[in-house]
């Protein structure tokens, strides 16, 4: 019935706490819908819950130039901070920071690229389909990001069902628009981010580390004509003596383990080099 974020102290703190890991995941996740419609730059941009603005970074960083930017949060503190934040990138000056209460009463104006970064966590089932069919219904592209963890990737799931429903086609991280063909309850599908942490971030977080990895789930859909991976790694590759195993989810709806040893030349030399998350084989985006 509140706002999470409620005063100055609190949005400062999530400012350098989480800011700097939202904008790595979102800009993963944009990175790998960028690969599926390689053609496409979206000329406008409404960040749904976003805070203090990591994912509009996060798309500027993605397709540079200016654009239509609006940002709708509950919370008035991170909006002032956001705008004060943007005030240093010129592509972000001319942004919108709108006070919205994000839920079933929220109402979306056609936009060309929806962005829904850790959101969905905060509301309840009806008011996250609401929103999601809100997204479908106004935007040419939705990416929907949440944490890396089984919950997170179950909101995930069922905001990727909406979106097919609504007549999208998923560009990423999926190679197919059909259903997930992991077993619910057996694993989840997640990847990471690697985070470079400055000292502020170390200081705040009491981290010692020069990086951290954030997890994340993710979905990128959209109306628009797409190239999706071949198949996409899944997990961290294993690298052995003379092979290296991927797990991969493929276009033919299915997961599977491809062993890639010495003898396929070139191609292993690229199996070594791949990275979880990524598109496979290479060049196949």
């Amino acid at each position: 019935d509140a706002p999470i974020l409620r005063d100055r102290a609190d949005v400062v703190a999530y400012a350098a706490y989480r800011m700097p890991a939202t904008f790595a995941a979102v800009r993963s996740a944009l990175t790998a819908f960028a690969e599926a419609v390689p053609d496409w730059v979206p000329g406008s941009h409404l960040d749904v819950g976003g805070g203090t603005g990591a994912a509009t970074w996060a798309v500027s960083d993605t397709w540079g130039g200016t654009r239509p930017v609006t940002v709708l949060d509950w919370a008035e503190p991170a909006l002032v901070l956001g705008q004060e934040i943007a005030a240093s990138l010129p592509a972000l000056r001319e942004a919108r920071w709108r006070r919205s209460r994000i839920g079933a009463a929220l109402d979306i104006e056609s936009v060309d690229l929806v962005t829904v970064s850790y959101v969905l966590n905060e509301l309840t089932g009806s008011d996250r389909a609401a929103l999601v069919d809100a997204a479908a219904g106004a935007a040419r592209a939705v990416v929907i990001v949440e944490a890396g963890t089984p919950a997170g990737y179950a909101r995930v799931v069922e905001a990727r069902d909406r979106l097919i429903a609504a007549g999208f086609r998923v560009a990423a991280p999926c190679p197919h628009s059909a259903a997930c063909p992991i077993e619910a309850g057996t694993d989840w599908c997640h990847f990471a981010a690697r985070v470079s942490r400055s000292s502020l971030h170390r200081q705040v977080k009491s981290g010692s580390l020069a990086y951290e990895d954030e997890k994340f789930s993710y979905v990128a859909a959209t109306r628009l004509p797409v190239e999706p991976a071949a198949s996409r790694v899944v997990r961290r590759p294993q690298i052995r003596k003379g092979q290296v195993l991927l797990d991969l989810c493929a276009s033919d709806e299915r997961l599977r383990r491809s062993t890639v040893t010495k003898r396929h030349g070139d191609l292993y030399k690229a199996a070594r080099d791949a990275a979880w998350g990524d598109p496979w084989p290479p060049g196949e985006d």
